[in-house]
């Protein structure tokens, strides 16, 4: 009887054993291979070092695949709207001449100068001419600006996208102005400055992988003209102003406009 009674409690005993080691084993909260909730561990960190390890393969591939500098010139149009655009007839080309820097595959920041001419003939007497005919105005347009880039992911488009390399852009100019009036004598010079701002696309066809690139970039301006408000050119109404013999027969109220500008350009990369 006690050697049964001795061997009930050695099989309890074992039983009870066996059961706390498995709950031990699945418990979620227990001291096991969870090391999410042990010491030493902490999820951020882990987080951190997925990103960290993808930054540098990033910064890896765009070292080995990626462009650095661009060196660009190229030629194109400028055009204006309103009643500037129906003042001035445009000589082109506009020259372009720009440097890119890239700072990883999608972003570059760009630094350059741009060149236009134009030309507007008033053959009446105008407000701020009333007692001879200006005849052509020659206008100069230089702006450097600085801008950035912004390249769009085409990785999941189709080829021919992909190919063109299709970017946003926006960039801040300074337009410096020169009007020359050489058929007045004496001749005549206006000379002025105003700030302006820019955005548009522009796409980037591959001649040679990393090497040579062809641009084709439009934009749309905005610029504070410095004669954009003038009323020099407003058609005279008055008949005791006009000399004899003179007639009004047009004007331009302001010089107001917009501008945009389409350029064409090759980029040497390096």
């Amino acid at each position: 009887m006690r050697l049964i009674i001795m061997l009930s409690l050695v099989s309890l005993i074992s039983i009870f054993s066996l059961n706390a080691q498995t709950t031990k084993s699945t418990n979620p909260y227990g001291d096991d291979d969870d090391t999410d909730v042990n010491i030493g561990s902490d999820i951020f960190t882990d987080f951190n070092e997925d990103v960290e390890s993808n930054q540098v393969y990033e910064d890896e591939r765009f070292y080995r695949y990626g462009r650095f500098f661009s060196f660009n010139v190229g030629m194109g149009m400028t055009r204006f709207t309103g009643n500037r655009g129906a003042a001035y007839e445009n000589d082109d080309p506009t020259f372009h001449m720009s440097f890119n820097y890239f700072a990883n595959f999608q972003l570059s920041f760009t630094l350059g100068i741009e060149y236009s001419k134009h030309t507007m003939i008033v053959d009446t007497f105008v407000n701020g001419y009333d007692s001879t005919i200006v005849g052509a105005i020659e206008v100069q347009m230089m702006r450097p600006f600085f801008g950035l880039r912004y390249y769009l992911d085409t990785s999941n488009l189709g080829t021919a996208i992909t190919y063109a390399n299709p970017y946003l852009t926006g960039r801040f100019e300074y337009w410096y102005q020169t009007n020359k009036f050489r058929e007045l004598s004496p001749p005549e010079k206006q000379k002025g400055g105003g700030v302006g701002f820019a955005v548009g696309f522009g796409l980037e066809f591959p001649v040679i992988i990393r090497k040579g690139y062809i641009n084709l970039e439009w934009l749309f301006h905005t610029a504070n003209l410095f004669d954009k408000n003038t009323s020099d050119y407003q058609q005279i109404t008055d008949s005791t102003r006009i000399p004899s013999g003179g007639q009004s027969l047009y004007g331009y109220e302001d010089l107001t406009g917009y501008i945009w500008s389409l350029v064409l350009s090759y980029n040497f990369t390096w």
